[in-house]
């Protein structure tokens, strides 16, 4: 309702014009004069403001009007009274894109759909149904009882919930029904008359009132002709703008079909006109149109199409208003031959723009065509309604008819300008989805609608004559069409009336009255006068000397046989409803072929003899003569001749056609010729005629036309060969394939090409005689049904090979309502075989059904059969069978058709397979093929198949069929039978893989031979039948005996080597393990055996490290080399980018700029930086080599950017082509033989506390002196008593800050120049990507970024390897294990190439977080800090300490051993801290652990707590021992992967187990970390040393403001990342998609709702709505929300399409199959097949690995690689 508070008095307006003289033209003068007032008052417009302008002065006084109270009130009145009740039916319109869905078990057909709300609320939820993607223009059938055999109403709707639907009960009050009449008929008027409005017409004076200034538009309107460039272009130079503005422009003018330009004088205007139709137009191109409208004008035709809106607003309040409003809108206008307002509305719509045409479309949809309840009464009625338009509209009317003569009358207006609308339609640019046109689906779709309207308006008749008026341009002087040089455009147009005519035709119909018939005959007899036009039509002739010039058009011509197919399959069901139909049907097409002149004989008939046989045909080359492929009259007759033998009516034939006109003969012989062509061009005879022809023997044979087109041909050849002489048959037959001759043996040649062909044609002749013989399933020809047909396509698509179930869809056909029938037959004929997680379900052919294969099925290509007939004798020898691919019986011939059969016993027919094997036989290799002997067994394995058939069905006297009889006979020629040729075949090495079949065929004749002789055939036969199936059982007992054999032996071999090594145990127990294999041998003493094995890799009791990098392959050169620190460089390639796949607050970024980051990360991981390998491994300069080609070769390669980024340095691994933008050079650890004993006297000194106070002591000492002085003094002071307090237990006058020396120091290990320039290359890349900065190798950041990728990169894989419950050890790939190990040697290393200085002072700040450590300012909390990345970077960096101003020194193995130590302790204990202190306010009870532990547990608890103000104090001990367990358990697994890589040392064997939990593993992760196992312990070992440190932890400001909540606090363990959960069923989704609202748009255009997988957000991507500056580049919502949510790499699932999109910068992305099947296991991209989908859970897990292992960029590079992309897809504007 529209808002009344305002100043504009509703109520008294409403009074004025009510009791004026004349209400309508008072209403119409207040609104002409406030329009001008609100709207086009400015260049651009203010939707808000003039919203609510409108609102206040014009609809609110409107609605005051309407119900002569405040519009509340009387709304609530209507209500009460019960007027207001609506429709049952939903009536809900789509937009383009929205999801609709129909139901295959329900539907009437496919038309019939349902909006996404109603299906989730109707009982067809659990039907088989399919989802597709409107196009918008039609609406929700939900309610529409003709549109659903059950289920018509969703729960919201039901009949038995709503109001009683009684036509009285819907009358409005005398009054209300007044006012409404009298508004409705001014807005409609007002509506009407400025839709219509054209560029010349004059102002109204009326209109003109209000105006001051004389303003004009200069108004550009869309069309389908221009791109957005050449838009863009025209606008720039005609109104100077930038390319923004003119973009956003044009963007508007494709989304609403109209944009006002320029705003300003008339002539400004002009100008500006002149110049965009200049720059516009084109020698191919018309100008863009342009209109000059004033501003007035604009003003109006804006406000009405916001009235439009308003009145679908008021009409949805109630039926009576709504049939008010369909009284109006067809009432007539006062002048006799003005048409009625709809009527007006609709002859314009071609000239409307998008957003008008939107408008009235709606506004029709919510009127006009919503009461479904009277379509009945309708139908009954309309034989009343005389077509006279003036009648009708005159007529008295009764109420309770009312909506049934609006129906009526709107489909009168619609039929009676069905002409003119389509010709609008044919001329106009615009899509038909927008056009009015596209409303015949609503009506035509109707059943008992579209019954009356073929017999009261004659509807066929009427949009055929349509389609012939448009087509007429395209006759030739034979009244043939002819479409060389045909409008592409225009012709699809036209096509699109084919629509119409199959919506009619949609419902066959039950019941027939006389009037139907006659109709529909009309109908049918125009139908044939638009075959008749194509019969015959673009003849084509063989070339002969020089290649075609022009290729000729062939695509127009079947372009309509495929719009005609099902058209005329529906024609033949509505013929088969009704004998008498049929029966005429038939004469009229039988009187259409005779009147069809234009494939004549051009001589007079001759005889031909073979086999003492006379046939007196007219002769015909097919390869010399013009022939045509399309022929449509003659397969319809074909049809229905089929369908009368099937309905048993052909008896009756007589009384409706004069037999001596039913030449069968004469009616095949096009057909034949159709045949003939595809066999010559098949044995290329018509290679000179270009493609053309071949794709039109391609589409004659496919399965998109043959069933209308192949198919009837071969009917009409068997309908033949059913009335003729078979002898004849036969010859006409040879005469046609021009081999008469050559059976004749008359014709010899030399020319090798020539025999070829006669070969070639031999093939399809035999072919052809396989096909007219063995094909019978076709319901009529044998009483098949259509099921069995469809089992029998399935079956042979199958024996090609196993298949998903969308490749079986496309391999049938399909009937009009896009079924196939495959669903109700699959089951019975193959298994299912699920998908894994790729791939798709795979239907396998039961072996039961293998006995129905036939190697010559008629629908198979030469491919296919080829394949088919591979498989099946592969099958057959796996099973043990013989090769041979015997014939299927097939069903028998119905009545009219079993004469048939006397083909394969006929003269002629023997005759011509004794020359085909005479010709193998007597070895004339040019005279016959393989291909050609095939053919001919199959015929005579045809032929005996048949004569047992009727010899096991009938007493051998009545069996006519005496095939194996003549087979014996001598031939008269030749003296020698076929039956003696067949034996002799068997002798020919050339016929080997032929034996399996002619022994097959032998057999038969015996059998044949038997039961001929009433004798035991079983008995005859046994032992030929026999031997195949005892050498298969004496095969299988030999294999099964050679198997038993080998098992024995191997059983000896494993005894004997079991005692052997028992024999000489003390030799294998001096063996290395396999780790130390290849390494020579060294003595290590006994203590070094025991530390080995204690397996511990931190601390003085560290084991010795195995076998370092072996020799390694380059790929490229393939040399091998050993890594070490003076050879070569060798390289892994790798691949650096930032992740946030660890991220703890999703949307959260890093900067330099602010904060303590990079050389703190903040422990919720915010942005890592990951480094990851394939492994491959290449000399640094056979990489150098390979990337500066790849550089070179790349820019030159078209969209080469989209695949790899030459600037930042990415290439393509030449090995497995993953995606890598740098590579990590291999280091070889260094050798650490550590002295146990002096080890353990270290210790004895080394102490914690010593430790850190020799530590802080260098680190003071480091220092300039005159700054350590200041800083001692400082200390000193009394004012500095916290300080004295914090450190007291570090102070040590005695420590000298060289005295870290003195636990041993050694020089650093020296690597060669290729080595360190490798150092530099990948550090300079970690710390570029990184941070996403210039390159900088002199950056301090440079070593922190090589150790936080080092970090991030352990981080990753463990959260990976938990994720996926595997073993934290031996479960990782070798690439990954070796890019692992690569990573952590290399950022060990890399502080040699970085300044020392910068290196401690990086570690000083470091250790500031644990120990108080002088002159250091602004240290972080350990609740700001990720203690794992703090670790890597102390270890990493304190050998920089042992670095003196003229010597390069670094820690021996005793110091590194003891500084690893104490700093995992340290670290260990600060993380516990951490833990405790984030997890005060959980509140889960866990029991657990043993009661010392709780017990220190506790104290330690209570120890934080003490320092630590508002942490609760009333915890468990055992509750906070579980606690730290969990919480630092992926410190100590990240912690192992780290130490495991950097010292060598191998973990404990039960680490690598995944059969304990990895809670478990928490003492064997403290045992190799050199930790007790009770890490409380720490803390009471080192109470002393830490009590301080806790005091001084838990003081910092930072940890109280945590605990009140005003920082973010990270709990341990951390969550893990996963991908968000998705509905199991997509229907879910879709509805989700379906409310999505754009929060930047308030339109409802179409939206493409795609949901981030990261982290549930749904985005409005591909909409310039949600554009969005990124970095000074506009960018797309999806790019956007990438860049902050996934550190620039995105998941994103595009709902409506049914895809995945992978994004990984702004340029790059790509898609990927969603993770949602079908009930086949198939992906359903932009849901096509449309089926039911649900969710994969283990393809989704796949996207979850893609996404944590960081495979997104490496996915997007190889799939770009493999599309070879050649149109650039703008992936940041997704």
């Amino acid at each position: 309702m529209a808002d009344g508070e305002g100043s504009v008095n509703g109520l008294q307006l409403c009074t004025r014009w009510w009791e004026a003289s004349d209400r309508g033209a008072a209403i119409l003068h207040y609104i002409l004069e406030q329009v001008p007032h609100i709207y086009c008052l400015e260049a651009e417009p203010q939707p808000v403001e003039e919203e609510q302008q409108v609102q206040e002065h014009i609809l609110y006084p409107l609605e005051c009007f309407l119900f002569g109270e405040d519009p509340s009130d009387g709304l609530q009145k209507l209500e009460h009274k019960n007027y207001g009740s609506s429709s049952q039916q939903c009536g809900r319109v789509f937009k383009e894109g929205e999801t609709v869905y129909s139901c295959r078990d329900c539907a009437i057909d496919p038309t019939c759909v349902l909006c996404m709300d109603c299906f989730q609320n109707s009982v067809h939820k659990g039907h088989r149904y399919k989802m597709h993607a409107s196009s918008g223009g039609g609406f929700c059938d939900c309610g529409d009882l003709e549109a659903w055999k059950t289920g018509p109403c969703c729960s919201q709707h039901d009949l038995g919930t709503s109001v009683a639907m009684e036509t009285d009960d819907c009358v409005l009050e005398a009054e209300l029904q007044e006012r409404a009449q009298t508004l409705f008929q001014v807005l409609l008027c007002y509506i009407t008359d400025l839709m219509v409005w054209e560029e010349g017409d004059e102002l109204s004076e009326e209109m003109k009132q209000g105006m001051n200034e004389n303003t004009y538009y200069c108004v550009l309107y869309n069309d389908e002709h221009h791109s957005y460039d050449q838009v863009i272009y025209a606008l720039q130079r005609a109104i100077s703008c930038d390319h923004n503005e003119a973009h956003t422009h044009t963007a508007l003018i494709d989304k609403e079909g109209r944009r006002a330009v320029k705003r300003g004088t008339l002539r400004t205007c002009q100008q500006v006109k002149d110049l965009i139709r200049s720059n516009s137009e084109h020698i191919t191109q018309q100008a863009l149109r342009v209109e000059i409208l004033h501003s007035a004008v604009m003003a109006h035709q804006t406000f009405a199409l916001r009235l439009g809106a308003w009145l679908q607003q008021i009409i949805g309040y109630s039926v009576g208003f709504r049939q008010v409003f369909c009284q109006v809108a067809l009432e007539p206008g006062a002048d006799s031959d003005k048409p009625c307002l709809i009527s007006r509305l609709m002859l314009h719509d071609a000239r409307l723009y998008k957003g008008a045409r939107k408008v009235i479309h709606e506004l029709i949809f919510c009127s006009l065509l919503m009461e479904t309840e009277y379509k009945k009464q309708f139908a009954m009625k309309f034989t009343e309604v005389c077509f006279s338009y003036s009648e009708i509209c005159h007529s008295k009317i009764d109420h309770t008819l009312i909506e049934n003569i609006d129906l009526a009358l709107f489909v009168c207006i619609l039929l009676q300008h069905y002409k003119q609308l389509q010709e609008d339609f044919i001329s106009d640019d615009h899509e038909r989805n927008i056009s009015v046109t596209a409303l015949s689906v609503q009506i035509f779709t109707v059943p008992t609608l579209a019954r009356q309207l073929i017999e009261e308006g004659s509807v066929i008749k009427v949009i055929i004559d349509t389609v012939m008026e448009m087509l007429r341009e395209h006759l030739d002087n034979n009244q043939r069409f002819h479409f060389q040089g045909y409008n592409s455009d225009k012709f699809f147009r036209v096509q699109v009336i084919f629509h119409d005519l199959r919506y009619i035709l949609i419902s066959k119909p039950t019941t027939w009255t006389e009037q139907l018939r006659g109709k529909f005959l009309e109908g049918f007899s125009a139908f044939l006068g638009l075959l008749n036009c194509m019969q015959g039509m673009e003849e084509v002739k063989r070339q002969f000397g020089q290649h075609i010039e022009v290729e000729p058009e062939w695509e127009a011509g079947f372009s309509i046989q495929i719009q005609l197919r099902h058209i005329l399959s529906m024609f033949q069901d509505w013929c088969s409803s009704d004998e008498r139909v049929l029966l005429l049907a038939f004469q009229e097409c039988h009187r259409a072929l005779l009147r069809c002149t234009n494939q004549p004989f051009h001589s007079e008939p001759t005889d031909s003899y073979m086999c003492k046989h006379i046939l007196h045909k007219r002769p015909y080359k097919v390869s010399q003569e013009p022939v045509s492929i399309h022929l449509p009259i003659t397969r319809l007759l074909a049809g229905l001749y089929v369908l009368l033998c099937r309905a048993d009516a052909v008896k009756y034939l007589s009384d409706f056609v004069d037999p001596e006109h039913l030449d069968f003969s004469a009616f095949a012989e096009h057909p034949l010729r159709c045949v003939v062509l595809a066999a010559e061009v098949s044995a290329e005879m018509w290679r000179r005629n270009g493609l053309s022809l071949v794709s039109q023997v391609y589409y004659y044979q496919d399965v998109k036309c043959r069933d209308e087109m192949f198919d009837k041909d071969i009917i009409m050849l068997q309908i033949a060969a059913s009335k003729m002489d078979p002898n004849h048959f036969l010859m006409l037959i040879l005469l046609r394939f021009e081999l008469f001759e050559v059976f004749n043996g008359n014709c010899s040649s030399k020319d090798q090409d020539l025999l070829k062909q006669w070969n070639r044609l031999t093939e399809e002749m035999l072919n052809l005689l396989i096909v007219i013989v063995g094909e019978r399933y076709v319901p009529g020809i044998s009483n098949v049904t259509k099921q069995d047909v469809t089992m029998r396509e399935v079956i042979h698509l199958l024996c090609i090979e196993p298949m998903a179930h969308s490749s079986l869809v496309k391999g049938l056909p399909e009937n009009e309502s896009h079924e196939t029938g495959l669903e109700s037959v699959i089951a019975k004929v193959a298994t299912f075989k699920k998908p894994g997680v790729s791939g798709h379900g795979l239907y396998e052919l039961k072996k039961e059904c293998l006995k129905e294969f036939n190697p010559f099925f008629y629908h198979y290509t030469k491919s296919q059969h080829s394949k088919a007939e591979d498989a099946q004798k592969k099958r057959r020898a796996q099973d043990g069978s013989d090769k041979a691919l015997r014939p299927p019986v097939p069903p028998p011939f119905a009545p009219a058709f079993s004469s048939i059969v006397r083909l394969l016993c006929c003269d002629v027919f023997i005759h011509v397979l004794r020359r085909v094997l005479q010709r193998a036989v007597e070895e004339r290799c040019t005279l016959w093929s393989e291909a050609m002997i095939q053919r001919a067994l199959h015929l005579v394995g045809q032929a005996l198949i048949e004569e047992k058939t009727q010899l096991e069905a009938s007493n051998v006297d009545e069996v006519s069929f005496d095939f194996s009889h003549k087979a014996r006979t001598v031939g008269s020629d030749h003296g020698k039978s076929l039956f003696h040729f067949l034996s002799q075949m068997k002798k020919l090495p050339s016929l080997d893989a032929q034996k399996d079949m002619i022994n097959w065929l032998l057999q038969m004749f015996e059998i044949v031979k038997c039961l001929r002789e009433k004798s035991s055939p079983s008995a005859v036969c046994a032992v030929d039948q026999t031997k195949p199936e005892e050498s298969f059982q004496d095969r299988k007992r030999k294999a099964e005996a050679a198997k038993l054999h080998r098992q024995k032996i191997m059983a000896q071999m494993s005894a004997m080597q079991k005692n052997f090594i028992e024999t000489h145990k003390m030799l294998y127990d001096n063996v290395p393990e396999s780790g130390s294999q290849g390494e020579p041998a060294a003595f290590m003493d006994c203590s070094a055996m025991e530390f080995e094995e204690r397996h511990v890799a931190v601390g003085p009791q560290q084991g010795v490290c195995p076998a370092d990098w072996e020799a390694l392959t380059c790929i490229l050169c393939q040399e091998e080399q050993e890594v070490q620190a003076q050879a070569p460089a060798m390289v892994l390639t790798a691949c650096v980018q930032r992740s946030t796949v660890l991220t703890q607050y999703r949307g959260k970024t890093l900067s330099t700029k602010e904060g303590s980051y990079p050389l703190f990360m903040p422990p919720d991981l915010a942005v890592g930086t990951h480094t990851g390998s394939c492994g491959h491994v290449m000399h640094a300069t056979c990489w150098q080599k390979y990337f500066e080609a790849v550089q070179n070769t790349t820019r030159n390669r078209l969209h080469a950017e989209l695949i790899i980024d030459l600037e930042n340095g990415e290439y393509m691994c030449p090995l497995c082509k993953s995606l890598c933008n740098t590579v990590v050079p291999l280091i070889p650890l260094e050798p650490s033989k550590l002295n146990y004993e002096s080890a353990k006297l270290v210790g004895e000194v080394l102490t914690l506390p010593r430790w850190i106070q020799i530590v802080v002591a260098r680190i003071k000492g480091l220092r300039p002196a005159q700054r350590a002085e200041v800083i001692y003094r400082m200390l000193l002071d009394s004012n500095a008593d916290v300080g004295k307090e914090e450190t007291g237990f570090l102070e040590d006058d005695q420590t000298d800050f060289r005295s870290i020396h003195s636990f041993g120091v050694r020089p650093p290990p020296k690597y060669s120049s290729s080595i360190t320039e490798m150092l530099v290359v990948c550090a300079t890349t970690v710390h570029r990507v990184g941070l996403q900065t210039a390159p900088n190798e002199l950056c301090p950041h440079v070593p922190v970024m090589t150790w936080n990728t080092c970090a991030y990169t352990i981080q990753a894989i463990e959260n990976m390897l938990q994720e996926e419950g595997k073993a934290l050890f031996g479960s990782l790939q070798n690439r990954q294990l070796s890019g692992l190990k690569a990573v952590v040697q290399f950022s060990a290393v890399q502080r040699l190439k970085s300044s020392q200085t910068v290196t401690q002072k990086h570690f000083t700040d470091m250790l500031a977080v644990l120990v108080p450590v002088p002159d250091t300012e602004g240290t972080l909390s350990v609740l700001e800090v990720d203690f794992f990345h703090l670790l890597v970077g102390l270890v990493l960096s304190i050998p920089a300490l042992y670095q003196e101003e003229n010597v390069d020194l670094q820690p021996s193995a005793i110091s590194t051993a003891y500084n690893h130590l104490h700093l995992v302790q340290l670290l260990t204990m600060a993380h516990i801290v951490q833990v405790l202190l984030s997890s005060h306010d959980t509140s889960e009870v866990i029991g657990g652990g043993d009661e010392e532990e709780s017990k220190a547990a506790e104290a330690l608890y209570s120890t934080v707590s003490q320092h630590t103000e508002g942490l609760r104090t009333s915890v468990s001990g055992s509750m906070m021992a579980d606690r730290v367990r969990r919480g630092v358990l992926p410190f100590l697994r990240c912690a192992a992967l780290f130490f495991n890589c950097l010292t060598g040392v191998p973990p404990p064997e039960a680490l690598s187990s995944t059969a304990d939990s990895p809670d478990s593993h928490l003492p064997l992760l403290c045992s190799y970390l050199a930790l007790p196992c009770n890490l409380f312990q720490l803390f009471q070992e080192h109470r002393d040393t830490v009590t301080p440190l806790i005091q001084r932890w838990c003081g910092n400001e930072a940890i109280l403001k945590a605990l009140k909540g005003e920082i973010n606090i990270v709990r341990y363990p951390r969550k893990r990342n996963r991908l968000i959960d998705l509905p199991e069923d997509y229907s879910v989704l879709l509805n989700q998609a379906s409310h999505f609202k754009c929060p930047k748009s308030s339109d409802d255009e179409r939206k493409h709702p795609t949901l981030c997988l990261f982290c549930g957000t749904m985005l409005c991507s591909q909409s310039p709505c949600c554009h969005v500056q990124l970095d000074g580049e506009e960018v797309g919502a999806c790019t956007a929300h990438a860049a902050s949510c996934g550190a620039g790499v995105g998941m994103f699932l595009r709902v409506r399409e049914c895809e995945i999109v992978l994004m990984a910068s702004r340029t790059r992305g790509s898609t990927y199959p969603a993770p949602y099947l079908d009930d086949y296991g198939e992906t359903d991209p932009q849901l096509g097949r449309g089926n039911p989908l649900h969710l994969c859970p283990e393809r989704y897990k796949k996207l979850q690995q893609l996404w944590q292992q960081h495979c997104i960029l490496e996915e997007i590079a190889r799939s770009l690689e493999v599309l070879n992309v050649m149109f650039a897809f703008e992936w940041q504007m997704l």
